[in-house]
């Protein structure tokens, strides 16, 4: 029987939901990575800015919702896991995608075999 007394370690996080927007800074500080990880998920389509309104003089600055900060850790996640580059991240998630799509809409049909 173990009778150690248990370490209670506190968690720590940052709740986002998908309808919040931040700026590439939070973006940064929620997925604990620099600048240009990010804007390399940006430059192969893993996440897209908002659109916002700007000048061709001054272009505003990035901000990215709930959903693409979810997107971007997973891709991060795979980039470390795997050691996949970001065009390859990319590509595994678009393919999750396309499988979490078919599953929704195989268990949206009465018959799985009319798919």
């Amino acid at each position: 029987m173990n009778t150690a007394p248990h370490t209670v370690v506190p968690l720590c996080g940052t709740v986002v939901e998908e309808q919040t927007e931040i700026d590439l800074d939070e973006l940064c500080a929620v997925c604990r990575v620099e600048r240009t990880q990010i804007v390399q998920l940006v430059e192969e389509g893993v996440i897209d800015p908002l659109p916002a309104a700007g000048s061709a003089a001054e272009p505003p600055p990035w901000r990215f919702s709930g959903e693409s900060a979810t997107r971007a850790r997973r891709a991060l996640r795979l980039q470390r896991e795997l050691d996949l580059d970001p065009a390859a991240a990319a590509l595994v998630l678009d393919l999750l995608d396309e499988i979490a799509m078919l599953r929704r809409a195989l268990h949206g049909r009465a018959d799985p075999r009319a798919f």
